[in-house]
């Protein structure tokens, strides 16, 4: 039986990559229902890999004949949602966008996420996350100085920004459409989504406690207290001591007390204590660092690799990675005291449920033999 907050949900999803898997996969493991219509073309990445698809159902379905069409269109006033990640068009020229709906599946809520959005001058155009962060500003603050911006790949524009957002927007109109009775267009595009992200930065500009130079502001690594440094065996660890109680404390723990906690927050003082910093934590490798530092007020976190944080003690603690078919994965968030989210299952093979889903359709066996002929 189903489980999880969202379990009696239906959702249709339009296999694509990257966000539109993600958010998919968000609310799969929340229990919803969510069967990928995959082309017949594509029957190899099933939208966007094996973690992204986990706990979903896969059919395969040729969108550009009239007997798929019909068959999707069936599918989808089956459901609750839909989501679908093209360009700005697509699902309309495939005979499935908005309108094909209104008037058969009034509640019918449709999820989209882009790029650049349903509008806008750039609603054609190609583009990747790092495009999307850099025209929000976000990829400017991501900076060191005399140094080229940078960015962890995928996380912050089609994930955060896209997946994250899409997800957000379509549970927010289902709920309203509990009371409605009616659906509506969740245009999630990863520029908005990053820009929102963004707004405590914006406020802290606003009242003048976030500069653009990376010299003066402690976030953009310059300060001595917020950044991370390289030990002894070239591994790195993070300091993140900013309130000045913390600070201190890290002075006392790295030997450091000579240097004047309440200069912590005079930029003048930055590099040469952020010099005393670094050749300090030099002194020391990674994990002997960890030893001493992790778990207390100094704000540590050693940098660990994707490996290495699945086998974390407090990783493991928490149940935060999981494995499926064989292969570890992060586990679903958030969690939840009362409604759990079914454990992550195993993804599907392209088109392993095309005819059960079909045939609960209502869609006989000579049209579901066709189907697949075609």
């Amino acid at each position: 039986m189903s489980q999880g907050p969202l379990a009696g949900l239906r959702v249709i999803e339009f296999a694509g990559i990257g966000p539109g898997p993600m958010a998919g996969m968000l609310l799969a493991d929340m229990g919803a229902e969510v069967i990928v219509v995959e082309r017949p073309a594509a029957l190899r990445t099933l939208g966007g890999g094996e973690a992204m698809n986990r706990g979903k159902r896969s059919i395969c379905v040729d969108l550009k004949s009239a007997v798929g069409v019909a068959a999707i269109k069936r599918l989808v006033e089956s459901a609750d949602a839909l989501i679908e990640g093209y360009r700005p068009g697509v699902m309309e020229r495939l005979g499935l966008g908005p309108e094909a709906f209104e008037a058969q599946h009034p509640r019918l809520v449709y999820g989209r996420v882009t790029g650049w959005g349903q509008t806008g001058p750039l609603a054609q155009a190609a583009g990747h996350d790092i495009n999307y962060v850099a025209l929000t500003g976000v990829l400017a603050i991501a900076s060191r100085a005399g140094q080229a911006p940078t960015l962890p790949a995928t996380l912050l524009g089609d994930m955060a920004g896209g997946a994250m957002f899409l997800a957000f927007g379509v549970v927010c109109a289902l709920l309203e459409a509990q009371r409605s009775g009616r659906g509506q267009v969740v245009d999630a595009a990863m520029i908005d989504g990053v820009g929102a992200l963004s707004s405590l930065v914006h406020s802290l500009r606003g009242i003048g406690m976030w500069g653009d130079d990376p010299a003066q502001n402690f976030f953009l690594h310059g300060s001595p207290f917020y950044d991370s440094f390289e030990c002894a065996d070239g591994r790195h660890i993070t300091l993140g001591a900013i309130e000045p109680p913390f600070y201190k404390l890290l002075l006392q723990k790295l030997d450091l007390e000579h240097l004047d906690a309440q200069l912590q927050y005079d930029h003048r003082h930055w590099p040469a204590a952020r010099a005393e910093v670094a050749a300090r934590i030099k002194q020391k490798t990674r994990d002997e660092w960890t030893a001493l530092l992790e778990g207390s007020d100094v704000c540590f976190a050693p940098v660990l690799s994707l490996a290495e944080a699945a086998q974390h003690p407090h990783q493991r603690a928490r149940g935060n990675f999981v494995e499926v078919d064989g292969k570890i994965q992060p586990a679903s968030a958030p969690r939840f005291a009362r409604t759990p989210g079914p454990a992550p299952r195993p993804f599907p093979q392209p088109g392993q449920d095309t005819h059960a889903v079909l045939a609960a359709l209502g869609l006989g066996e000579a049209e579901i033999a066709a189907m697949a002929r075609a």
